[in-house]
């Protein structure tokens, strides 16, 4: 734990900015560069600089479930994703897609395309994001 009043202070609204800018890039990697890769370790940085500045037990206060629990239900989240597809009768991890609100009696209007790759998408940012956190809190409290 640091005691800089400047860095105590500042530090809730960059952790604030770096997990909202880490959904922009869980969201914006299904088409550009990003995903839920780099959304993960983004977001992982704004509680590991939590972390730096409040001590571990804040950090895990504020996270209010422990990291390797969001690892292990981010697994689950990727690997049903998987199976989706299944049952449809394709190829493992084959993407499936769903429009929401298409509207059947105009068929240029395809709706909100969205996709079983984004539930893989968003398991590997919560599997990076839980896996990141149990590290570094590990290390945080061994010091």
């Amino acid at each position: 734990m640091m005691n800089s009043i400047i860095l105590n202070a500042a530090t809730r609204l960059v952790t604030a900015l770096l997990l909202l800018f880490s959904v922009f890039m869980l969201l914006r990697g299904h088409n550009l560069p990003g995903g839920g890769f780099i959304g993960g370790l983004i977001g992982s940085t704004g509680f590991i600089l939590y972390a730096i500045a409040q001590g571990s037990a804040a950090a895990r206060q504020a996270l209010k479930y422990e990291p390797q629990d969001i690892a292990m239900i981010g697994l689950g989240i990727a690997l049903a994703s998987g199976v989706f597809a299944v049952f449809f009768g394709e190829a493992f991890f084959t993407g499936q897609w769903w429009f929401a609100g298409a509207d059947p009696a105009d068929p240029d209007d395809k709706g909100l395309p969205i996709s079983s790759v984004l539930f893989f998408d968003i398991g590997v940012y919560l599997v990076v994001f839980g896996a990141i956190l149990t590290l570094v809190f590990a290390l945080e409290d061994e010091v």
